[in-house]
């Protein structure tokens, strides 16, 4: 069954931009997982703009059910994840000027240095799991770094929705069927809404997890966070 985890980033954003604690991230992380979120996810970034790093630590302590951090392996990335041990590390490789996440690794190219920083964690007993293009190659390549999960990138599903949801959802049936046949657990997560999320999980069942921020805090606007994450819920818990 598909788990849910709410990313609070634009929590954060909003936080930021005013100075202060106002919205307070580390309630609204326990308050995501009091109304139903399975798992929270941060993506701290090198300049902090979003979640900062001393709010992965304070979060940490208050999870109940996973943590899951994103971001570039950076040192700085990788000692703070050594340091809280969240159940995952997703690696995404992300430029430090990016607006937000926009491709997927490489896994070919970069399988040396990722199979590297696969070990690393797994070592230490954190789950692993590499940020990827809807690819089969890709997914193929991710496996021989030695991950445990892969996350499809579904930018490009999302944006051919409406226009074709058959063809938009077809390169990522075809990873998905890879990452299974190679042994690994499937993630998914960007741009994936109230509109598109059931037909994605309907056509990848074995999806383990879906990554969802922007779009549960742009909903929470308008019917309120707790109302919100029951929407989703409802959507990928259809089997």
């Amino acid at each position: 069954m598909t788990r849910l985890s709410v990313n609070i980033n634009k929590i954060a954003t909003l936080r930021n931009s005013r100075g202060g604690n106002l919205p307070d991230v580390e309630k609204a992380a326990a308050d995501c997982e009091r109304f139903g979120a399975e798992g929270i996810t941060v993506h701290p970034r090198p300049d902090e703009r979003h979640i900062r790093y001393s709010d992965v630590r304070a979060i940490r302590p208050l999870i109940t059910t996973e943590l899951n951090i994103e971001g570039n392996p950076i040192p700085k990335f990788i000692d703070l994840a050594m340091e809280v041990r969240p159940a995952q590390v997703t690696l995404v490789p992300d430029a430090e000027n990016a607006l937000t996440s926009n491709a997927g690794w490489d896994t070919v190219k970069n399988r040396a240095f990722l199979t590297e920083v696969c070990k690393e964690f797994k070592s230490n007993g954190i789950r692993t799991s590499i940020f990827i293009d809807p690819s089969p190659a890709m997914a193929e390549g991710a496996a021989e770094c030695g991950c445990d999960r892969v996350e499809l990138y579904t930018e490009a599903y999302a944006s051919g929705y409406r226009a074709g949801r058959q063809d938009a959802i077809a390169p990522y049936l075809a990873a998905a069927k890879t990452a299974r046949d190679c042994g690994l657990g499937l993630n998914a997560g960007h741009d994936l809404n109230l509109e598109n999320l059931e037909f994605y999980i309907r056509s990848i069942p074995w999806t383990d997890e879906v990554s969802i921020g922007h779009a549960i805090i742009c909903d929470a606007l308008y019917m309120g966070l707790e109302r919100t994450i029951r929407e989703y819920l409802a959507k990928v818990k259809i089997f």
